[in-house]
């Protein structure tokens, strides 16, 4: 952590300077936020950037290799299954615990991890802000080396891939209904493209169009926003396209690798980063310590299904045929380490990446925090509660 930062933020901060804070991104798409935003952002020092990026390379160093795609096969469901997949995830998102050992040292662990856009736009429009309303030091940034514009034309680049924004729709359920509509509408903003919901699409043999302004308008790539495990519950949405149509159409964000690069991943990898993690069905001899351990399901819609607090008989009903969609892990015991006015708050850094064809590796561009008093990290498991919810760290520069 940087403590000067901490210091000089935390003495700037009042509850009048915060309700302008809200009110400045509230109004700027016209949109009220409705998950909670947090009145703080991040300061993370170089001691615990450098441990946190080892962390995360170590994990890229694993998904890079030659073997990963078919290694990871298994997890996409045949009946989800979507053609043309491209070689590798254009959107990589790692998500870390702020842990701290015996002696008080912070290291980070891995939570979860998923090759899916994440709030690329908000994140930047969130910090910002930040930097509007408070003092903060030019020694510290939210983009790894890349001012809000150099940022943008990387997004740029990498959604549109040359295309015609008007030929390009970020494509969801509903998506001015979906909590992360702020991100939807900031990226139309910037990139110029059309927020479509997936019922509007229209197939014409193995073309797509949507209608503007009565006119049909040709769809060459989409911006994958839509969650199986989301689209999968919608019983009554009628839809001409199904995203496992093979259609003529690029994808920015294929949405197989939904499936490749999450919970299921996590298993596969090793590293003093990476809390020990089971397939349920290779666990042979159920953990006489449980309370030490997670039960999670494979797939699952922000969190739900997650069980904190294992008991025996909890796995035990789990029928056999189904243990290979669950995953016991080790429970990561997070570290109050944020000072709030009032008190510590608990922490969790998402790191961002673009993987853009032709390039051997993701590159991190961003990142998101997410602050806690609870004993899960995200914004439903945290109401009535201050000092919690979405953020964003500011890194101390290299």
């Amino acid at each position: 952590m940087i403590a000067l930062a901490r210091e000089s933020f935390n003495k700037q901060f009042s509850e009048v300077k915060y309700q302008a804070f809200l009110n400045d991104l509230n109004t700027s798409y016209n949109y009220k936020i409705p998950f909670r935003v947090a009145e703080s952002p991040v300061f993370i020092g170089q001691e615990f950037k450098k441990k946190l990026l080892k962390g995360a390379n170590e994990i890229i160093d694993f998904i890079v290799q030659p073997t990963f795609r078919k290694r990871m096969a298994a997890a996409l469901p045949t009946h989800l299954t979507v053609p043309n997949e491209t070689d590798h995830t254009l959107f990589l998102a790692l998500d870390f615990a702020l842990c701290s050992d015996s002696k008080g040292e912070l290291f980070p662990q891995l939570i979860e991890m998923q090759g899916f856009p994440s709030l690329f736009g908000y994140q930047d429009f969130l910090g910002t802000k930040f930097k509007e309303h408070y003092q903060i030091d030019d020694s510290s940034e939210f983009h790894f080396g890349k001012t809000s514009e150099q940022y943008w034309a990387q997004l740029k680049k990498s959604i549109l891939n040359g295309h015609d924004p008007e030929q390009v729709v970020l494509l969801e359920i509903n998506p001015l209904q979906q909590n992360t509509a702020i991100d939807f509408l900031i990226t139309k903003e910037k990139l110029g493209i059309t927020l479509l919901h997936i019922g509007d699409v229209i197939v014409r043999d193995r073309k797509l169009f949507y209608k503007k302004e009565g006119t049909e308008v040709p769809i060459k790539r989409i911006y994958n926003r839509v969650i199986f495990d989301e689209l999968v519950q919608q019983k009554n949405l009628i839809t001409q396209f199904h995203l496992t149509e093979n259609v003529d159409v690029e994808w920015a964000g294929h949405p197989n690798w939904f499936f490749k690069i999450s919970k299921y991943t996590m298993p596969f990898l090793a590293g003093d980063a990476v809390p020990e993690s089971k397939f349920l069905h290779q666990v042979e001899t159920i953990p006489f310590d449980l309370e030490n351990y997670v039960l999670k399901p494979l797939f699952s819609f922000s969190g739900s299904g997650v069980i904190f607090h294992v008991k025996k008989e909890d796995i035990e009903k789990i029928p056999q045929g189904e243990r290979h969609n669950f995953m016991l892990q080790r429970k990561v015991q997070y570290e109050p380490i944020v000072q709030a006015i009032d008190g510590l708050v608990k922490t969790e850094i998402r790191l961002l990446y673009i993987w853009d064809e032709g390039k051997t590796r993701p590159e991190l561009i961003t990142n998101l925090a997410r602050l806690s008093r609870g004993e899960m990290i995200g914004v439903k498991y945290n109401k009535d509660k201050t000092w919690v919810g979405g953020s964003v760290c500011f890194f101390e520069k290299d």
